[in-house]
C-alpha cells in the first residue's frame, strides 16, 4: 500500500483509520484508512466494486463500521448519528440526488437551514418577530445561493421538474445552507451533460476557495484529475494508492487495477 502521511495531522479535517465492513461473508471495506486535509479537494477512486460508496456510508455513519475509528476535526464521530454529524458541518450528497420532488426548489433549500428559532414551540409563542426576521434572512440567503448556481429562475418550480443535473446542483446548493466545513460528494458528474459538469466543477472550486473541504467519489477521471489536490485509490475494499493526480496517473498498480492487469 502506497501512502504519504495518511494519518491525522493538524491539517486534517477528516481521518478514518482501519475501517472495515462486512455483509455476510463479503468484506466490502477491508481495513481502509483515509485522510482529508482542511481546505482541500480530495478524490476517492477505484474500479467498480472497490467499496467506495460503502466507505462513504461508513464515514458519514449511514452505515456502522465493524471496526475502525473516524475523526472529524480531531473528535471521534463513529458512534454519532448522521444528523448530529451534519450539525458539526460534515455533510454528504448521494449519487442519485435526493430532493423532495413535490416541494419547490426554494422550499428544498430552506429545509437545509439548521437551528431555526421556529423549530421550538415555546419560541413560536414568544419570539414571532425573531422568527419572521430569520425566515426573511434564510429566504434571501437561499435565493443568493440559487442565483450563484443558476437556479434562481427555478426557485418556485417543483424540484421534481428539474433535470438530473439540476437536481444535483440543487442538492449541492442546499448543503451550503448548513454552513458546511466538509462535503462528501458522491459522483457529482454522473449522468450530467458536459456543460453542466463544467459548471459543477467551477462551483466546487469556488466553494473550496471559501474554505469548504471536499471528498469526492467520481468515475470521470478528467473531473478528478482537474479538481483534486490528492487522490486515494481503493481496490477490493482496501487502500491501493495515495498521491497527487499526476502520481496516481503514473502508478502501475492503479493502472493494473483499472485494466485488470
Amino acid at each position: 500500500m502506497e501512502q504519504n502521511n495518511q494519518f491525522q495531522t493538524p491539517d486534517s479535517i477528516l481521518t478514518a483509520v482501519n475501517l472495515s465492513k462486512s455483509f455476510g461473508g463479503l468484506k466490502a471495506v477491508n481495513n481502509a484508512s483515509i485522510d482529508v486535509k482542511k481546505n482541500s479537494i480530495t478524490g476517492l477512486i477505484g474500479p467498480n466494486g472497490a467499496g467506495k460508496s460503502t466507505l462513504f456510508n461508513l464515514l458519514s455513519n449511514f452505515l456502522k463500521a465493524d471496526t475502525g475509528e473516524i475523526l472529524f476535526e480531531g473528535q471521534a464521530i463513529q458512534n454519532q448519528p448522521p444528523h448530529e454529524i451534519a450539525r458539526k458541518g460534515f455533510i454528504r450528497t448521494f449519487q442519485v440526488a435526493r430532493v423532495l420532488s413535490r416541494l419547490t426548489v426554494l422550499e428544498n433549500m430552506l429545509l437545509g437551514t439548521q437551528n431555526q428559532t421556529g423549530e421550538s414551540l415555546f419560541s413560536v409563542l414568544l419570539s414571532s418577530n425573531k422568527i419572521r426576521r430569520e425566515e426573511k434572512e434564510n429566504k434571501e440567503r437561499a435565493m443568493t445561493i440559487l442565483e450563484s448556481v443558476g437556479l434562481a429562475q427555478k426557485a418556485y418550480d417543483y424540484a421534481g421538474a428539474l433535470s438530473g443535473g439540476q437536481r444535483k446542483l440543487l442538492e449541492m446548493a442546499r448543503t451550503l445552507m448548513t454552513n458546511p466545513k466538509l462535503i462528501l460528494l458522491d459522483e457529482p458528474a454522473a449522468g450530467v451533460n458536459p456543460t453542466l459538469i463544467n459548471q459543477i466543477c467551477e462551483h466546487i472550486v469556488n466553494w473550496n476557495k471559501q474554505g469548504i473541504s471536499f471528498l469526492i467519489i467520481e468515475h470521470n477521471m478528467d473531473v478528478i484529475m482537474s479538481l483534486c489536490n490528492h487522490v486515494w485509490v481503493l481496490a477490493e475494499g482496501s487502500n491501493l494508492a495515495y498521491g497527487t493526480p499526476e502520481e496516481i496517473q503514473n502508478n502501475d498498480k492503479v493502472l493494473d487495477a483499472y485494466l485488470g492487469g
